[in-house]
């Protein structure tokens, strides 16, 4: 089959992309990194609330809140395939749809069982849109622009953390309190669930608007489509570039499904660089950093916050993760991914062994540790754990994900190491708990341990892709 534009004067061999253009279709892809962050803090706001309405033992109400995590996860795992087969696009739509559906159905529970079903639901949204959006901005850009353009979706996320933040405190500014009645008689906790419709109506009509990937369409054999993506996104030499993103599909089957047996390879089964993936988003939960923002509140009263200085706290946590965010946009195509994740890794390290020592060696009053004059160093430790996290291993990893597999494996790699990040994130935010009754100390040394392990794992795992052709990745 002819490749189109394979003539010397062809219009879709002309180098003609508009950044401006670029940027604004990964931004709307990234907005599913929004509502990944909106949708999994909101419920922050309202669990008390929860939990008081319905009454439940503190087991179900914990599941209850965790299990948006293993939807996540269920999400992850099956986004991959649904994107190789009907499109990264359709895939996007699916997972605005769950969110819509989790929005409406967790407004309106009649018990913590259907609110638990219903969360459930977001989450696998969630998972869906963890893989699609990084794979989807990896497979638009420019690769000199592909670091910063994949690192909107951590800024998205971190955004959306930070607006589910607002929304919460408004309306209960509104209400005087989470379980009190808010407009029509509905409780305030049923209005923060019921706020996340909006963004997912945005995202599922925005994404209607933008171009399919173009190692899709190639994978498909659209490659008339393809070409005129590629002019209008990338540039280059079209026709050479479909050739090149040809040539690394062959072996998939016709229908250019490749599925998980092409994840298949010489390390227990797997393909090397499909692990390189999975412990890349282990390490990045493994070092605790969904701790800071699930229990910031609680972490902050211990150091010897009030409730309402602590709510301050978390909020002034998210700014920075935005602002850090910004900084590893402004640098991850410029120093590359490799060194940031080395000095994030070593950062982190420094900064859990900090509060590691500080809440192990404090007297504990009553279950609660007593800081003292300690607290300071406890509190600017954390948040300079967080700024570490948001220089590297927050976008670093997405970036990563989105570029490091080869166009044949690249979905289902992809979904299945967001996967294993959802059930690490799972692992660590119901841990936590049991590991802090028996000791804050013991719980950040064991994350000081992972994030030591990160370092050598960076050192002599990860490759540098900076400025590479996905095409060039094996």
């Amino acid at each position: 089959m002819a490749l189109a534009g394979d003539g010397p004067a062809s219009r879709l061999d002309e180098v003609t992309p508009h950044l401006g253009r670029t940027v604004l279709v990964a931004s709307t892809a990234a907005l599913a990194g929004f509502l990944f962050g909106y949708d999994t803090a909101v419920i922050n706001g309202a669990v008390e609330a929860v939990g008081e309405h319905f009454g439940p033992g503190k087991f179900v109400l914990g599941l209850a809140v965790a299990i948006a995590l293993l939807g996540a996860a269920v999400g992850a795992w099956y986004a991959g395939r649904l994107a190789d087969r009907y499109g990264r696009i359709r895939v996007m739509v699916i997972a605005a749809v769950f969110f819509l559906v989790s929005a409406l159905g967790s407004a309106f529970a009649f018990t913590i069982y259907d609110l638990a079903f219903w969360r459930f639901i977001g989450g696998v949204g969630v998972g869906a849109a963890s893989v699609i959006a990084p794979a989807y901005i990896a497979e638009i850009s420019p690769a000199h622009l592909r670091g910063r353009l994949g690192s909107l979706q951590q800024m998205a996320i971190v955004v959306g953390i930070f607006a589910s933040l607002l929304v919460d405190y408004a309306l209960v500014s509104a209400s005087g309190s989470a379980a009190n009645p808010l407009w029509f008689g509905i409780e305030t906790w049923r209005w923060m669930f019921l706020s996340l419709a909006v963004p997912a109506l945005v995202y599922g009509v925005l994404s209607l608007t933008i171009p399919e990937s173009p190692r899709y369409l190639v994978a498909k054999r659209e490659l008339t489509r393809a070409a005129d993506v590629l002019r209008r996104f990338v540039g280059g030499d079209v026709s050479a570039k479909i050739k090149e993103i040809a040539a690394t599909l062959r072996g998939d089957d016709d229908s250019g499904r490749p599925g998980l047996r092409a994840l298949r390879g010489t390390a227990l089964g797997v393909a090397p660089i499909v692990w390189v993936g999975v412990l890349l988003s282990v390490f990045q939960q493994f070092t605790g950093i969904n701790v800071i923002f699930y229990y910031s509140s609680t972490l902050w009263r211990a150091v010897g916050f009030t409730e309402q200085d602590a709510m301050l706290t978390s909020v002034i946590t998210s700014v920075t993760n935005i602002l850090t965010t910004l900084i590893a946009i402004a640098l991850v195509d410029r120093v590359g991914r490799k060194p940031l994740l080395l000095v994030g890794a070593a950062g982190q390290f420094v900064c859990l062994l900090t509060m590691a020592v500080v809440f192990a060696t404090a007297p504990v009053v009553d279950g609660t540790p007593q800081l003292g004059g300690a607290g300071p160093v406890a509190l600017i430790a954390a948040n300079l754990y967080v700024v570490f996290f948001g220089c590297s291993w927050g976008p670093v990893v997405w970036v990563m994900l989105g570029e490091m597999f080869n166009n044949r494996i690249r979905a289902m790699a992809l979904a299945v190491a967001a996967a294993a990040q959802w059930l690490a994130n799972f692992v660590i935010s119901t841990t936590f708990p049991p590991l802090a009754s028996a000791g804050l100390g013991l719980a950040y040394g064991l994350y000081t341990l992972f994030a030591l392990l990160a370092v050598v794992f960076v050192i002599k795992f990860i490759r540098e892709t900076k400025g590479k052709e996905l095409e060039e990745m094996i």
